[in-house]
């Protein structure tokens, strides 16, 4: 008897090991499986270029049997349904408001054809209506919301089906597109999926995770895992990480540390899941009257790393170049951008979205908010990171500034944090000239800082 067939739709889960969708349709029918590049769905430059990759990885696990379309969902979906007589479909929930979407279209689809949808939750730890409050609101402040989290069971692994079929559909677009020039260059120190993911998770345990609770922030060290690109496309799930690490020689501090990382990461997919606007509105409705500028010289000086502030630049640079940057020098660069220049966090939240391999809306949206102080549970409005002194404490013999900032790499570590104050003498010698070589900073540290504080405190005042 010939077994019924069934769709598994990948979104954000583009591996085989531990994705409930793939191993509940490979215990009951053959699969047809399919990823569809939605509208919808839509992907910033770094993240086109990543998904690409992933889905050439993920199409070689599958011999070659991924089937990939162009459209609406539900319009092509229907049409599969119809064409291989499906009776089920198996997916994964996504949180991102155009991915429900794009499911409820689905789900009718499924209605009309009387189609079983599936729908499990593989990526995160938690179903979002899962985790509320006593008082049945969802949280929002951080660590209740860890707390609560702890006290839950959470699911077992699953594993890779030992046997299962797939089906290749003769009509499925061809997708893979060889990189050049920009492209070329950001993928090029990356390898996108599933088996390179679990390569830089045992990397990172063996040689970045002892230390982490204490040395994550240092920016040229390498106690940074790397795998958030891998876990926004799905290529590793949360609780393969978790599972890896419960056994690894290195302290409980290190340990909880990198818990709180993926735990912050699952509270910003919860709240993108409760507040859908959050992507796009200040959680606090106050700050929709906040005194931004619109300075497109400021803005582009920023993007491309031409601040005068060398970790500034260094960060920007990174992230242009690699399609990644560092945690801390993240909040160094939002915090630059949003309170020094008084650029609104849109702005940045839009460029991170371009340009990293990692932009995921949850996790970028919501971090913009904390730095800005208009999110859920805010970094406070007036703490404002100082460049210098944030380049000191963590990039102290100036390694990362010098990697990422080239011109500078001969300027002494005394003046290397504020190269305007290098006696022009040796801006000579060194070959390292401000405001020729190197540009002189846009704007004063102080002075830009008073004034976020008076723009601030206006909008307090306000009734």
């Amino acid at each position: 008897m010939k077994k019924p067939i069934s769709i598994v739709w990948f979104r954000k889960d583009l591996r085989l090991t531990d994705n409930l969708a793939f191993y509940g349709a490979a215990n009951c029918s053959d699969i047809l499986p399919i990823y569809i590049f939605d509208d919808l769905d839509v992907q910033g430059s770094a993240s086109n270029v990543w998904l690409n990759h992933s889905l050439a990885a993920l199409d070689n696990s599958l011999d070659q049997r991924l089937n990939v379309y162009h459209g609406k969902s539900d319009e092509i979906i229907d049409r599969l349904i119809a064409q291989y007589a499906v009776k089920q479909i198996f997916m994964n929930i996504c949180y991102e408001p155009e991915m429900r979407l794009q499911e409820q279209k689905v789900r009718k689809i499924c209605d009309k054809h009387n189609v079983v949808l599936n729908n499990s939750s593989s990526n995160y730890l938690q179903k979002p209506e899962v985790l509320l409050k006593n008082d049945g609101t969802p949280y929002k402040v951080f660590t209740p919301f860890k707390k609560r989290l702890q006290q839950l069971n959470l699911r077992s692994l699953v594993p890779k089906p030992h046997v299962y079929s797939c089906i290749k559909d003769p009509n499925a677009a061809h997708i893979f597109i060889k990189p050049t020039g920009w492209a070329l260059k950001v993928i090029s120190n990356w390898t996108p999926g599933e088996n390179a993911a679990q390569i830089v998770l045992k990397e990172f345990i063996c040689n970045g995770l002892k230390g982490y609770g204490s040395s994550r922030n240092m920016v040229a060290e390498k106690h940074i895992s790397r795998l958030s690109p891998y876990l926004h496309f799905g290529e590793i799930s949360v609780f393969q990480i978790l599972d890896q690490i419960e056994n690894a020689t290195v302290s409980p501090e290190d340990k909880e540390m990198l818990y709180s990382e993926l735990v912050w990461r699952e509270f910003s997919a919860y709240l993108l899941a409760h507040f859908p606007k959050i992507d796009h509105e200040p959680f606090l409705q106050k700050f929709k009257q906040y005194g931004w500028t619109e300075n497109a010289e400021y803005l582009k000086r920023w993007q491309r790393g031409q601040t005068g502030y060398p970790i500034i630049d260094a960060g920007m640079r990174e992230l242009w170049n690699t399609g990644y940057m560092h945690n801390r020098v993240r909040m160094i660069v939002a915090s630059f951008l949003v309170k020094n220049l008084n650029i609104h966090w849109h702005h940045g939240r839009d460029w991170f979205w371009d340009c990293l391999f990692d932009a995921d809306l949850a996790s970028n949206s919501v971090n913009w908010q904390w730095v800005t102080g208009c999110g859920v549970d805010p970094s406070p409005f007036f703490r404002i990171f100082n460049p210098t002194t944030q380049a000191e404490n963590f990039d102290p013999t100036g390694e990362y500034i010098k990697m990422h900032v080239p011109e500078l790499r001969n300027m002494p570590l005394k003046y290397l944090f504020e190269p305007w104050t290098a006696p022009k003498e040796l801006q000579v010698t060194t070959g390292i000239i401000v405001g020729q070589t190197y540009p002189n900073p846009i704007v004063d540290l102080r002075l830009s800082r008073e004034n976020a504080l008076k723009r601030y405190q206006l909008l307090i005042d306000k009734k």
